[in-house]
């Protein structure tokens, strides 16, 4: 070795050729990315393409998620959906008619916390495209017409308002005149606070309704999904005739956290899901969402509708 050659570096002779070849000593430094290269490379994969379970915490592919009904392929987990997608999963193609979308919410009260009542429902309607937490129309089940409610979680968690009691009660009303089955489906988080009494009345007018289709012979299925909890729980969403739940579902009129605090006592486990009412005999049966159709379908025909 040459005593002038530079440190990182050293001469060897090429035995063939006769020429020195520089041969590297040390390892090639690795090239540092930017930060603007990082972020470029993220922003090559779309936002919420791939999604974690809530209960398994698996990541899932949103296609297949949607494929699956929005149920975790590996779990089962019922993820929450929005009306306008129960409604896609229930009817036949085509099939559903929509009614009583001219209700829009007013504020007789004159409410306001952090803000308005009016510009809480503004903000809510530009979000989701509806008027109100609420859903409503005929539709075929596998060829079978029903009158169908849907209780939409997206729009206010779902909280029932003057505007989806009424919704209810007409939806009633009508399926009493047509001799329909009527089919309610329910994930609430109770009555709306910001409509105060008015809310509460909803109750009253829409039991009131179902008294008088059961005096008609009306077939009522009543279908609980998580969340299904305060006044619609003690209301519309516990007579029906048949009870059905998602796997999974909270179904109660407080919470368990309240409940758990006012007896300070420790809570059986599963208390307010669904399989632990079906066993209290509080819930008919547990129906996967998969299924859901073909047993709605069913128990038309089993009752005659």
């Amino acid at each position: 070795m040459s005593s002038n050659a530079p440190l990182e570096t050293t001469r060897s002779q090429d035995r063939s050729a006769g020429s020195p070849v520089i041969v590297d000593a040390k390892p090639a430094k690795p090239v540092q990315r930017t930060w603007a290269q990082v972020m470029e490379r993220k922003s090559s994969v779309p936002e919420g393409v791939w999604l974690r379970c809530d209960t398994c915490k698996t990541m899932v592919y949103r296609g297949n998620l949607e494929a699956n009904l929005h149920v975790c392929p590996d779990c089962g987990h019922h993820n929450r959906i929005s009306a306008q997608q129960r409604i896609a999963q229930l009817a036949d193609a085509g099939s559903f008619v929509e009614m009583f979308g001219n209700l829009a919410p007013a504020d007789p009260l004159k409410f306001k916390d952090l803000k308005s009542y009016p510009d809480r429902l503004l903000a809510e309607q530009v979000r989701t495209g509806n008027k109100d937490a609420v859903k409503a129309g005929t539709m075929f089940i596998k060829g079978r017409q029903a009158m169908v409610v849907c209780l939409d979680l997206t729009f206010m968690m779902g909280s029932m308002g003057s505007v989806v009691g009424e919704t209810i009660t007409r939806a009633i009303e009508l399926a009493t005149k047509d001799e329909l089955p009527l089919i309610i489906i329910s994930c609430s988080g109770g009555a709306r606070m910001q409509e105060s009494g008015l809310s509460l009345m909803q109750m009253a007018k829409t039991s009131a309704a179902l008294a008088r289709f059961d005096d008609a012979g009306g077939l009522f299925i009543s279908v609980l999904t998580d969340p299904t909890t305060g006044g619609v729980t003690a209301s519309f969403a516990m007579l029906g005739h048949v009870i059905l739940a998602e796997p999974n579902a909270l179904i109660g009129f407080a919470g368990p956290r309240v409940i758990q605090q006012t007896i300070r006592q420790e809570l059986p486990e599963g208390f307010q899901r669904s399989e632990f009412l079906r066993k209290a005999g509080m819930v008919d049966r547990v129906v996967p969402r998969s299924q859901l159709r073909t047993e709605l379908a069913r128990l038309i025909d089993f009752a005659g509708r």
